[in-house]
């Protein structure tokens, strides 16, 4: 089995501590970011039942670092212990919490800057060797990777919250249009999934182990809004054949008939994009669709979701030398020439965009710009260990939560690698998802 190099950034433990603190700073100017934008009210508002307060963020992402990095590793005594319960994610779900005694903004951001700065002490003090936590700096590219996760939610909750723009960003430079082909190829055998060996991917990616997948054909880029509307003029929002059974009922009950944000105006699609009302553009790859809604169109174009496997060996699997990278275009860490990554833009790049950052099969795009949902159910790989808490993954795991794949423009380089796994209820549509489909290769093609 052959799993990844981690390369130099992680061995030599200077520029590994270099390397977290940009991970926290970068993280830390993001949040800033999102909480800053708009007024302090808007921070304690409730702008969905499916999201918390932008404030309640705030304050749990301090709150994490506090018991991580102060308390577990540092072994220093609780700063305020009485709060504790209020930002446990576990013991209040979202559509509560504006009913809890939260901190108020001021409070809140005093908080977290208090607690950033005794943290970054710990980073300096620490040997990033010795024990699980601090191997490697896992601990702290893990709170950098908790706080790049909670930026994304709350970059959710900006999108569902109505009135004045509060973020702007620059377009993606426009791409050539793509004339590639439209499916690729991926060869049948064995490869590599999940990694033993990569630093700082959490417990659900581990470990590296063999996985058998059949030859299969794949989209060369993710399904565009083009191809998405196609399926709407069809009828499939109105043809059972498409859907699951559980899906059906669900659109059905809620009246859905197009993604998230779109709406119909005379013979155009509309949408809102962080305030923005716009001419659905047809060449992104089409975003805020249910696994369910991915599910329909893929049956309806006689083709299938990707199964986990399928994706990842597409993402990682390089046939020359049979080796699993880091990411679709090797080892190295992303750059803006890759992928759409890190809030760079509020939008997905036309599908076909960054061809420095497809796979040695030529898939584009399997990193940035959208979530994409795969068939599979979230399991744990063979030998999974749960690490350094239960509530991560291990609770998750079942047939209740689909996997995504390859993270979005939402989605901050530190929390995004080939390995890394994602998931959510099949009805969610408020993430940054969208997906590409695939079907099986014939025998004489494999």
């Amino acid at each position: 089995m052959t799993d990844l190099a981690t390369g130099t950034a992680f061995d030599d433990p200077e520029t590994l501590r270099k390397r977290a603190l940009a991970a926290l700073l970068t993280a830390r100017e993001r949040t800033a970011l999102l909480t800053s934008c708009v007024e302090d009210h808007e921070l304690t508002a409730q702008h969905s039942p499916l999201m918390s307060p932008l404030v309640w963020d705030l304050a749990h992402i301090g709150n994490q670092e506090e018991q991580w990095l102060l308390r577990a590793v540092a072994g220093r005594d609780a700063m305020r212990p009485e709060i504790d319960g209020l930002y446990d994610a576990f013991e209040h779900p979202r559509a509560e919490r504006p009913s809890l005694p939260l901190l108020p903004p001021a409070e809140a951001r005093g908080y977290a800057a208090e607690v950033r700065g005794r943290a970054l002490d710990v980073l300096e003090s620490t040997a990033l060797r010795g024990t699980p936590l601090t191997e490697s700096g896992f601990v702290f590219g893990m709170i950098a990777q908790h706080e790049q996760q909670h930026d994304e939610t709350m970059l959710i909750t900006h999108q569902l919250r109505t009135g004045p723009v509060a973020l702007t960003a620059p377009d993606p430079v426009p791409a050539h249009a793509f004339t590639g082909p439209a499916e690729v190829l991926v060869p049948g055998g064995p490869f590599t999934m999940g990694t033993s060996t990569e630093p700082w991917a959490l417990d659900n990616e581990r470990p590296a182990h063999a996985r058998l997948v059949p030859p299969f054909w794949i989209d060369t880029t993710p399904v565009t809004n083009e191809a998405y509307q196609a399926f709407i003029a069809d009828g499939g929002y109105g043809d059972p054949r498409w859907w699951a059974p559980e899906g059906w009922s669900h659109i059905r009950a809620h009246s859905i008939g197009a993604p998230l944000f779109w709406r119909r105006d005379g013979g155009q699609w509309l949408r809102r994009r962080f305030g923005v009302t716009e001419v659905v553009p047809p060449n992104e790859p089409v975003l805020h669709v249910s696994w369910y809604e991915a599910d329909a169109y893929a049956r309806w174009a006689g083709r299938r979701l990707p199964s986990e496997a399928e994706w990842e060996k597409a993402a990682r699997h390089d046939p020359e030398t049979g080796r699993s990278t880091r990411y679709p275009w090797g080892d190295a860490d992303p750059t803006p020439e890759h992928a759409n990554l890190g809030q760079r833009h509020l939008r997905p790049a036309p599908a076909g965009s960054y061809p420095e950052g497809q796979s040695p099969l030529g898939v584009r795009q399997l990193i940035g710009d959208v979530w994409e949902w795969t068939s599979s159910e979230l399991l744990p790989y063979p030998g999974f260990g749960a690490f350094p808490y239960r509530e991560y993954s291990e609770v998750f795991f079942g047939s209740e939560h689909k996997v995504l794949r390859g993270g979005s423009f939402a989605v901050d380089a530190v929390a995004c690698r080939g390995t890394f796994r994602n998931w959510d209820y099949p009805v969610r549509r408020q993430i940054f998802s969208g997906f590409r489909t695939a079907r099986d290769a014939s025998a004489d093609s494999a």
